[in-house]
């Protein structure tokens, strides 16, 4: 990016699918291109609750976390981020109270752990996906994360490189919208 892209804030960024493969895509980010892994099943409409499916739709950055044994310094941005503790984790189970919501591990019901060993969760970023009102079935846990070597598919989520992310999380704020499709 040029030093004069970094100091501006972005209202929007843009996702796109590659033609010929739905789970590859494009952040599209003022006038930079990043290469992005999708959901197993693409860009889905109707999102469920274990379909593999990036939802379409326009949704806000909410804020998110890092790993500060990865990270030795929060990274810069101007979105809410704190650091992931080992003991956090997201409720993914459909029919409890806790659904689509930050929990505390261990946790009686299914959950996803957030201090991943893969590496996917060390800078995660939480859309406003299914978080007011929240309804059940209808998908948890849609991030914009790290992605896995060679952009293999995600769960639903949108997955940059990590220095990739690092770097675009400058230029994100409160008022950053997130467009996929």
């Amino acid at each position: 990016m040029e030093p004069s892209m970094k100091r501006t804030t972005l209202s929007h960024l843009r996702v796109r699918s590659l033609v010929g493969d739905r789970t590859r895509g494009q952040v599209l980010a003022g006038g930079v291109v990043i290469p992005c892994a999708l959901g197993r099943s693409g860009m889905v409409q109707r999102k469920r609750e274990g379909d593999g499916g990036s939802p379409l739709g326009e949704f806000r950055l909410r804020g998110g976390a890092y790993r500060p044994d990865v990270f030795a310094v929060r990274p810069r941005t101007a979105l809410p981020l704190r650091p992931t503790r080992p003991s956090d984790g997201w409720c993914d189970a459909a029919d409890d109270r806790r659904y689509n919501r930050p929990v505390t591990l261990p946790c009686p019901v299914s959950a996803e752990r957030m201090w991943r060993d893969d590496g996917l969760y060390d800078l995660v970023i939480d859309l406003d996906y299914n978080r007011g009102p929240i309804r059940p079935r209808l998908g948890s846990a849609i991030f914009f994360h790290c992605a896995r070597p060679g952009f293999t598919p995600t769960e639903g989520c949108v997955a940059l490189k990590r220095t990739d992310l690092a770097r675009l999380l400058r230029r994100l704020g409160p008022r950053t919208r997130m467009r996929i499709g």
